[in-house]
C-alpha cells in the first residue's frame, strides 16, 4: 500500500463531497445554470481522480515502482489545476470577474490526468 496516496485520495473525495453539497445548495441560488454545470465537471473530475489515487495506493502493493508514485503525483496536480481552476472560474464568475489567461490552467490538468492513467497502465504492465 502507499499510504500518501490512501490519504490524498481519501481527503480529495472528502473535499469533493463538501464542494458537491456547496453546488446543490449555496451556489444553486446564486449561480447560472451553465456555470454551475461547470462547477459540477470539477467536482465530478476530482471525484474519479480521488478514486484513482485510491487505486495508486492499493496497486502499489502489487506494483512497486516508481510510475504509481508518478501517477499520483500526476493526479494531485490534475485536481489541483483542472477541478480548482474550474472552482475558481465560476465562483469569479458570480461577481462578474474572470481568471483571464490563467484559464490555460485547465487544460494542463486534464493532460495531467492524462498522463497519470497513462503511467498507471504502464506500472500494471511492467509487472512480468
Amino acid at each position: 500500500m502507499y499510504k500518501q496516496a490512501m490519504i490524498a485520495g481519501s481527503l480529495f473525495a472528502a473535499l469533493a463531497v463538501m464542494l458537491g453539497a456547496f453546488g446543490a445548495h449555496a451556489l444553486k441560488a446564486v449561480m447560472a445554470p451553465d456555470q454551475l454545470l461547470i462547477f459540477e465537471t470539477g467536482v465530478r473530475y476530482q471525484f474519479y481522480h480521488s478514486f484513482a489515487l485510491l487505486i495508486c495506493g492499493i496497486a502499489y502493493a502489487s506494483f512497486p515502482f516508481k510510475q504509481i508514485k508518478t501517477a499520483t503525483a500526476f493526479f494531485i496536480a490534475g485536481i489541483a489545476m483542472f477541478s480548482g481552476s474550474l472552482y475558481l472560474m465560476t465562483l469569479l464568475s458570480t461577481s462578474g470577474k474572470s481568471i483571464g489567461p490563467v484559464g490555460i490552467i485547465t487544460p494542463i490538468g486534464g493532460l495531467c490526468f492524462i498522463i497519470g492513467w497513462i503511467l498507471l497502465f504502464l506500472a500494471v504492465i511492467k509487472k512480468n
